[in-house]
């Protein structure tokens, strides 16, 4: 049997991973700013993860949620401390994407309204209610029917407005930063109004952190820049450290019912530790606070570079617009200078989406790379 061929896979086959760095079967170290898509938060085999992780399989890896799994309450509990969100409740499952559906779902529950607002180039998932608030039609199959979907502009409020005082939009879901579009910020202003105009209406707002979310954009949620308080936040990637896992953090005036969400893998024994093991290294090594420092750093350093256009971002998650095809620079950073960073749905843009343990070392040497490949692409 052969593998479905989906991907676009670079001629690297990563085999070990330390800190910020990937080694290849040939012992090559890469420098790596772009954590498999932001998954990697904490670094890569980092020993508090290993051993979380290592300790609870040695105990039990796997059971369903039909029994007492006490590790779903620690991580609730640390989660709700770091994130400033305790009065929240989270339901736990396995990706982005089941996260995204189950918010949508839960919002339609609530208030028995069917349609949905999103935005203009939208990423939240490949899964049914998912792709169909996500603005590529070209992932969309016949089935994802999206009649029941509104589009709107990021930040254009008055689009909104018209949209929600209609009565029939059950949930606005927005990203915390654009990720997948090429890291486009919502204004801080548009965030408060659009959070108004939600309460005002009886619709449900929808953070969808997945990407920008576990302190990636030097707050522990992005949405935290424009202080304003979600119904309901979805979490993945970050959360994990590269072990599947997902949240989806619940507004309390939402009420649970036995069967009203499931699911079989989320929140399982291994999930939990390694959650657990990320938010317990990113509290002790201070990693949201060195986002912040690191990626302003960073940002100010590649804001004095002519030759790009547009420095977007928040922390370490960061969109390098060259306002040209970034994909042959792309290549000689990687095959010449053994650095990986991310590509777009704008090919012109580049994304920098490093653990939040970068040093000012190796932001620096990225620098260095990047400015002696300009020079040779």
């Amino acid at each position: 049997m052969d593998l479905f061929d989906v991907y676009s896979i670079m001629d690297i086959e990563p085999v070990r991973g330390q800190g910020c760095c990937v080694y290849d079967k040939a012992g090559n170290e890469y420098l790596d700013l772009y954590g498999g898509h932001a998954v990697i938060s904490i670094g890569h085999s980092h020993p508090t993860y290993i051993k979380r992780i290592t300790e609870q399989l040695q105990r039990l890896a796997f059971y369903s949620n039909s029994v007492q799994i006490p590790l779903q309450n620690e991580l609730a509990e640390r989660l709700g401390r770091l994130s400033g969100y305790d009065d929240y409740h989270l339901f736990l499952c396995n990706s982005g994407a089941e996260a995204n559906e189950n918010a949508i779902k839960l919002a339609s529950f609530h208030n028995g309204r069917r349609k949905v607002l999103s935005f203009a180039r939208s990423f939240h998932g490949r899964t049914h209610s998912a792709v169909t608030v996500t603005d590529n039609p070209g992932i969309c199959a016949p089935v994802n029917n999206r009649d029941h979907v509104v589009f709107a502009r990021l930040n254009d409020i008055e689009a909104v407005q018209s949209a929600l005082e209609k009565g029939d939009i059950s949930s606005v879901i927005i990203e915390g930063i654009q990720g997948l579009a090429g890291i486009y910020c919502p204004d801080p202003e548009f965030l408060q109004a659009l959070q108004n105009l939600c309460d005002r209406t009886g619709t449900a707002l929808i953070l969808d952190e997945v990407q920008s979310g576990c302190g990636r954009s030097g707050k522990f949620f992005a949405h935290q820049y424009a202080g304003i308080r979600p119904d309901i936040i979805t979490t993945a990637k970050g959360m994990g450290n590269g072990f599947p896992v997902a949240g989806v953090l619940i507004s309390p005036r939402f009420e649970a019912h036995p069967g009203m969400l499931g699911t079989t893998f989320g929140g399982n024994h291994l999930a939990c530790a390694a959650s657990i093991a990320v938010l317990e290294v990113m509290e002790q090594e201070h990693l949201i606070e060195n986002a912040l420092a690191t990626g302003n750093y960073l940002m100010a350093q590649l804001k004095s570079i002519p030759q790009i256009k547009e420095v977007r971002g928040r922390g370490l998650m960061i969109g390098l617009d060259f306002g040209t095809p970034a994909a042959p620079l792309r290549s000689k950073l990687i095959e010449k200078y053994r650095v990986f960073t991310g590509a777009s749905s704008d090919k012109n843009v580049m994304r920098l989406l490093p653990a939040l343990s970068l040093t000012k070392a190796q932001a620096d040497a990225f620098l260095t790379a990047l400015a002696e490949a300009m020079m040779n692409v």
